[in-house]
């Protein structure tokens, strides 16, 4: 009888394992089927490659205030700090759509990629010329370097600078710098003599006394363009998406005029990592246009930029 109570102790301690080992194996079972459900979601998302930057605020807006979750739209935005990086999720598949720049886009045309134009932006590049560096003409970039990334708006607008300046290529040195923030980093802390930046992060440059040499305005250029995967983006359900992303684009383009940048600091703040007290200071304006499909002009300007190189 002494020994009951040692077999009864026993027999509890092995159901309890019995008991445990059936809810972990549940909980495999329950993870498993989540990542499964999850995947599943992602797959039927509309996913978009974006950056860092102003002309991608309308998608930030639409998604952070539900515009896309009210239009029955799951979207997913995936966040990159380079335009190659853009790239390289469309080529791989990873988005069907991007935000970019013509001449980055026209060079995936030629490479084969099927990509088809859903709007212009209204982004625009700014040479800008550290300050320190006594720059104040385009003539005055001899010898100096530029920090941009190739086959881009960055790297047009680089060679067109020194081309009016009739400047030789080889007297000015084109420095290949991906990331948008590390390029704006590099010219506030003086190592860069030159670079060639979008909104916001140009307007931080110009808040610090740095002196702007060209612009793309300036050239009639109007270069920001939304393109997607013409051949993922064909099915059916696909084109759905595509409508309703259009409207949920354009109510955000709406909101963000009538209410101006100053309403949705918090967006540059959390996107584009701006400091609170200077979205106000930089003076950014909000310039943002309904769905349209970019000028002929723009993009046969990238083509034959793209061809001479």
């Amino acid at each position: 009888m002494r020994h009951i109570p040692a077999l009864i102790t026993v027999g509890l301690a092995a159901m309890l394992l019995f008991a445990c080992g059936e809810s972990h194996e549940e909980q495999l079972q329950k993870s498993r089927k989540l990542r499964r459900e999850q995947h599943l979601k992602d797959s039927a998302a509309l996913k978009i490659a974006v950056m860092p930057t102003l002309d991608c605020l309308p998608l930030f807006l639409a998604y952070d205030h539900q515009l896309f979750d009210t239009l029955g739209l799951s979207v997913r935005l995936r966040l990159y700090n380079a335009q190659m990086d853009c790239d390289t999720a469309m080529v791989r598949g990873r988005v069907e759509m991007m935000v970019s720049d013509a001449v980055r886009t026209e060079r995936l045309v030629g490479q084969g990629v099927k990509l088809k134009y859903l709007t212009a932006t209204s982004a625009h590049w700014q040479l800008i010329a550290n300050r320190y560096r006594r720059v104040r003409e385009l003539k005055q970039l001899d010898d100096k370097m530029i920090a941009m990334t190739r086959f881009s708006a960055t790297n047009l607008l680089s060679d067109l600078a020194t081309d009016s300046a009739s400047l030789k290529p080889e007297r000015v040195f084109k420095i290949q710098m991906n990331d948008v923030d590390l390029r704006l980093k590099m010219l506030l802390m003086n190592e860069m003599d030159a670079v060639v930046l979008t909104e916001p992060q140009a307007s931080v440059a110009r808040h610090a006394h740095n002196n702007v040499l060209l612009d793309t305005r300036r050239l009639d250029l109007q270069l920001g363009v939304i393109a997607y995967n013409e051949k993922t983006m064909a099915h059916k359900t696909r084109q759905q998406q595509l409508s309703r992303f259009v409207k949920a684009y354009n109510l955000a383009c709406d909101s963000l005029d009538r209410h101006g940048l100053g309403a949705y600091r918090d967006l540059l703040v959390k996107y584009c990592k701006l400091q609170p007290q200077a979205v106000d200071s930089l003076g950014l304006k909000a310039d943002f246009r309904h769905i349209a499909q970019p000028r002929p002009q723009d993009l046969e300007r990238a083509r034959q930029w793209l061809k001479k190189q």
